[in-house]
């Protein structure tokens, strides 16, 4: 009998396996688990940004922020380190300031968009490739972060006059014409705070996409370890359907002969 059971529920697990296997992470997804295991993994990875955006030195040791420099600051650095290199060390501590003075503006934008997110949210990530996490916190907060810091930005590099000392250092030349278009022979103050800006913003979720993909394995196996125990549960349950299906008809049968 204990063999029919078994025998009975793998021959009807196998064609039921194959449909969990698709279909559990996705189930999985629309979970109060599965949530809460995809918010406090995005969190911790917005906590590493934090504590580096934290610390000056950190901010300026950490190549994840140095690849978020936009194109058009990366060339006006690189114009400067041939008149003027002390500048382009003060520009980078300026904005490494700039740092601290605005992570606590934006880290609350980015833990709310963490804690609104959905069952649809959570599917597209488990379903998606490494980095889809970071990628869908980037379209929720990356524009409303940039507007939150902008001001703060511009109000500590004008504190510094960073601004004025650039457009002296290339004063002259027609290095910023030809880099910003037209007759434009000056940065503007604006014009660098949004880049910085940008620079911070994007620095940040560079940050967390690296934890996300150094922990994407930690983050599969928690899930497989939850799908395995759903899987399990399934086919106990089917072999006690079986077993007491068997009980049933035993008792019908005796039943008849009596």
């Amino acid at each position: 009998m204990k063999k029919y059971i078994i025998a009975a529920a793998l021959v009807i697990g196998t064609g039921a396996v194959i449909n969990t296997t698709v279909q559990s992470c996705t189930s999985l997804a629309t979970t109060d688990l599965g949530l809460s295991i995809i918010k406090k993994f995005l969190l911790n990875g917005i906590d590493k940004g934090v504590n580096i955006y934290s610390n000056r030195e950190a901010f300026l040791q950490n190549n994840m922020v140095d690849k978020a420099l936009p194109k058009q600051l990366r060339d006006i650095n690189s114009m400067l380190e041939k008149v003027a290199p002390s500048l382009v060390a003060k520009e980078r501590a300026y904005i490494a300031d700039a740092a601290v003075y605005t992570i606590n503006i934006s880290k609350p934008i980015l833990v709310n968009a963490v804690n609104s997110l959905n069952a649809q949210d959570v599917t597209r990530i488990i379903q998606g490739e490494k980095g889809t996490a970071t990628q869908i916190l980037k379209e929720k907060t990356s524009q409303q972060l940039i507007a939150a810091i902008s001001p703060k930005v511009d109000e500590q590099l004008n504190k510094y006059g960073i601004v004025k000392s650039i457009n002296t250092a290339l004063s002259g030349s027609n290095l910023l014409g030809s880099l910003l278009g037209g007759n434009n022979n000056s940065v503007n103050a604006g014009g660098l705070s949004q880049l910085a800006s940008e620079q911070l913003v994007n620095g940040l979720f560079n940050i967390i996409e690296d934890y996300e993909q150094q922990n994407s394995k930690a983050l599969l196996g928690i899930t497989w370890k939850i799908e395995k125990f759903s899987l399990y549960l399934y086919i106990f349950k089917i072999c006690r359907w079986i077993y007491y299906k068997e009980i049933n008809m035993q008792a019908r049968k005796i039943s008849t002969i009596l």
